[in-house]
């Protein structure tokens, strides 16, 4: 037998012994299959966890969907926010309902957020070092000015009022407390405003000035100018800049690393808020923010330099 036929035989021999020896395996080639079987199953649970997780995101999109101007939404009008089917957002909708994150209209089909949502804003609420510092001030500073006190602070570029106590007169302002509003048109955002840092003020300036009454400014301008002069007073005024009728004045509360962190306000009628009326206030309003910082751990140097011009 020629080498080249005895080579072929013994690597068809090695190969078939090679081959027997797999099949013959049983117990690893069941490990193989086990292990091929688990890389499977991870595989697929990772992907029904990406599937959840971005079901949460998308709920937690559909949420944010609601604001003060648009409380009701129908459906339609959630997947055109959304940007998905109908049929997903309405799924998505039934499960908020069921969770009563969202409650529904009878009347007209359109959903609302439900009073879980309510609830578990009131409990972060109540866990905030700031509201619960600052009740008892609030409450003191209500009673010496008899006008509407408001506690506000900034988040994502708006300005959320965290607090805020109504005046025991039967003619007042509105309420905004846990509202998303532009800052620039407010004594607190602009007190706000005026002591943050140089990027976050060019941010909300990049992003416009938009025009909320004839008294709002809305040149970049004149606006850089204001807040200068709220930095070197130490108070912030809203002389019916965001609403028409409303007068309010507002000074900076400092945190504990020395940083901006709320603006405590007081707003009435213009009946009643004159001019000379809200600068009386602020010996109070002042007493007030900087007993807030000292209890956030503000050294009292840096809260009282903001504030000195206001006593």
């Amino acid at each position: 037998m020629s080498k080249f036929v005895c080579s072929a035989v013994l690597q068809n021999r090695t190969f078939t012994m090679a081959l027997k020896f797999f099949l013959t395996r049983p117990p690893a080639m069941s490990m193989f299959r086990i292990k091929e079987s688990h890389s499977v199953m991870r595989n697929d649970q990772k992907v029904q966890k990406e599937g959840r997780l971005s079901s949460v995101a998308t709920a937690m999109l559909l949420l944010k969907c609601f604001s003060d101007e648009h409380s009701e939404l129908g459906i339609g009008a959630l997947s055109r926010r959304l940007g998905l089917a109908k049929s997903t957002v309405h799924r998505l909708a039934t499960t908020l309902l069921d969770a009563g994150m969202l409650d529904q209209n009878k009347e007209t089909g359109k959903y609302r957020l439900g009073m879980t949502i309510f609830e578990l804003g009131m409990l972060a609420r109540r866990k905030l070092d700031i509201y619960n510092e600052a009740k008892v001030f609030l409450r003191e500073l209500r009673e010496k000015t008899r006008e509407s006190v408001n506690l506000a602070i900034m988040r994502d570029d708006s300005l959320i009022y965290l607090n805020s106590l109504e005046s025991p007169s039967a003619i007042k302002v509105r309420s905004h407390m846990g509202m998303r509003l532009p800052p620039h048109c407010s004594a607190e955002g602009k007190a706000l405003l005026a002591f943050s840092a140089p990027e976050d003020i060019a941010r909300i300036i990049e992003r416009g000035l938009p025009r909320q009454t004839s008294n709002t400014i809305t040149d970049s301008v004149a606006f850089i100018n204001e807040l200068k002069q709220i930095a070197e007073r130490g108070y912030a005024t809203d002389y019916e800049e965001g609403e028409i009728g409303v007068r309010s004045i507002a000074v900076p509360v400092f945190s504990g690393d020395n940083e901006i962190a709320a603006a405590v306000g007081v707003s009435g009628p213009v009946q009643r808020l004159t001019k000379r009326t809200l600068i009386s206030y602020l010996p109070a309003l002042s007493r007030a923010a900087e007993a807030v910082s000292n209890r956030l751990g503000a050294s009292h140097r840096y809260a009282v330099s903001g504030l000195r011009v206001a006593k």
